[in-house]
């Protein structure tokens, strides 16, 4: 059962220092960079948003002659 334990403990220990390490390796984006991306797929989300909401009405509208 202690053995147990220290392989697992073992394990673990050795899973985050490898974590540490590539947390080291990551590089961030710029604040200018995220901002304009951010803006980018607000900008998409409402045109696609846009269009389906148009889709709808354009829908609604045939099917209520039916």
């Amino acid at each position: 059962m202690n053995d147990n334990f220290e392989n697992i403990k073992n394990a673990l220990i050795t899973y985050f220092r490898g974590v540490r390490v590539e947390w080291g390796k990551i590089t961030w984006p710029e604040k200018n960079q995220v901002v304009i991306e951010t803006l980018f797929v607000v900008g998409i989300v409402f045109v696609f948003t846009l269009f389906i909401y148009v889709i709808d009405i354009l829908f609604e509208a045939l099917l209520s002659h039916i």
